[in-house]
């Protein structure tokens, strides 16, 4: 409860995080790959939603912030497109049904309660196309012992043992925490 109330004040103002522009690693799936449906876990204010939808894609946005949705909404509506933007906590997805050939999370799974990843990723698996692909954006926890968001490697084998590792890609999240982007895909 605590989490929601902080992540709906930081919505009251821009969150750091909220850069308004759709990552690099996105945009190449993007030119890649043919438009088909979409889901992206954690939305936040819908600046990838919108990308995906302008470029064909059948998209939905889910976060559990209200304000995020609503702004999310409010942009939306802004830039003509037609999206699905649903309150709702990601690590229950009741609402969320059928296949998606594409699966975004940028910077959710990091920032969820540890004893919610492992579900939350079982139910990646099972929302996921059987040739669909989940592109994953996390930071590593600095140190195990405190209380700022990030996974540990010991997560990302789980990951990988539920998840086929296509492509990583180390870097730095703002010159602090490393980072990393995944590319997965379903074991065949």
């Amino acid at each position: 409860m605590m989490r929601k109330l902080w992540f709906n004040f930081t919505y009251l103002q821009k969150p750091v995080w909220d850069t308004g522009i759709s990552p690099q690693e996105l945009i190449n799936f993007i030119i890649t790959h043919a438009p088909g449906r979409a889901l992206d876990l954690g939305c936040g204010t819908g600046t990838s939603v919108i990308t995906l939808a302008k470029h064909g894609w059948d998209v939905t946005g889910v976060d559990f912030s209200r304000r995020a949705i609503q702004i999310a909404k409010k942009k939306a509506q802004q830039n003509d497109v037609q999206v699905d933007l649903r309150m709702e906590d990601v690590t229950r997805l009741d609402s969320i049904t059928g296949r998606f050939d594409l699966i975004l999370d940028m910077g959710c799974f990091h920032s969820l309660p540890l004893n919610t990843r492992p579900s939350y990723i079982m139910k990646i698996d099972q929302l996921l196309a059987d040739t669909g692909t989940l592109l994953l954006y996390l930071f590593f926890k600095l140190h195990p012992s405190v209380g700022c968001p990030g996974a540990s490697e010991t997560e990302i084998r789980f990951i990988t043992q539920t998840l086929q590792l296509v492509e990583r890609q180390d870097s730095t999240e703002r010159c602090i925490h490393p980072s990393a982007w995944f590319t997965l895909k379903k074991y065949n």
